[in-house]
């Protein structure tokens, strides 16, 4: 039986992990609120196609459309109200948020089910990433409330890389348990475990 996988945030790095990870054998349930943008076309996995509609609903259309692949799409932010019912059904949690509050309901939820949870996490300057399971993982905020992520397309590149390197984290542990976690620089990518 195929193992559901539960991704918050649907933006620069979530839309690219959600598209990478199309063919694993698993059953996906995209959660974000926030709307598609002209400047998300830029950075993230959305197109114009979906400009003013929600990201999570944009995604999901994007991937039945292109690929065929179904999955189910949930357009509320997570919040303390609704965090366990969101997100307590998951055999594997990703956070792609972008701020504190979120992670901290993320991994809450994590921590009292006992689910596995893969972090990502880009700088907003593109200068380092984190793939980072949630034993290795420490939450911080964002310098200032509301900082845009990766907003324009020169860090595109990068996103994708981070994209690609928690896509394979997933992929090694749906196939083992393996649970490694990676900081990434444009350059190079350093082990954690």
């Amino acid at each position: 039986m195929s193992k559901h996988i539960i991704l918050v945030g649907v933006g620069a790095l979530g839309s690219h992990v959600a598209l990478l990870g199309r063919n694993l054998d698993a059953r996906w349930t995209l959660i974000d609120f926030d709307r598609v943008e002209q400047k998300n076309t830029l950075s993230q996995q959305h197109t114009r196609l979906g400009l003013g509609r929600n990201k999570a609903q944009a995604m999901a259309q994007s991937l039945q459309g292109l690929f065929n692949h179904r999955v189910e799409a949930i357009p509320h932010k997570v919040t303390s109200d609704n965090a366990e019912v969101l997100l307590g059904g998951a055999d594997l949690l990703l956070d792609c948020l972008d701020n504190g509050a979120g992670r901290r309901l993320v991994q809450g939820v994590a921590r009292s089910r006992g689910i596995p949870c893969l972090h990502g996490a880009l700088a907003a300057d593109g200068s380092f990433g984190r793939v980072v399971w949630d034993g290795d993982f420490a939450v911080d905020d964002e310098d200032v409330a509301g900082q845009p992520t990766c907003e324009g397309g020169e860090h595109l590149p990068f996103i994708a890389w981070v994209a690609a390197c928690m896509t394979q984290r997933v992929k090694d542990f749906l196939a083992s348990g393996e649970q490694r976690s990676l900081n990434l620089l444009p350059n190079a990518v350093i082990p954690l475990s």
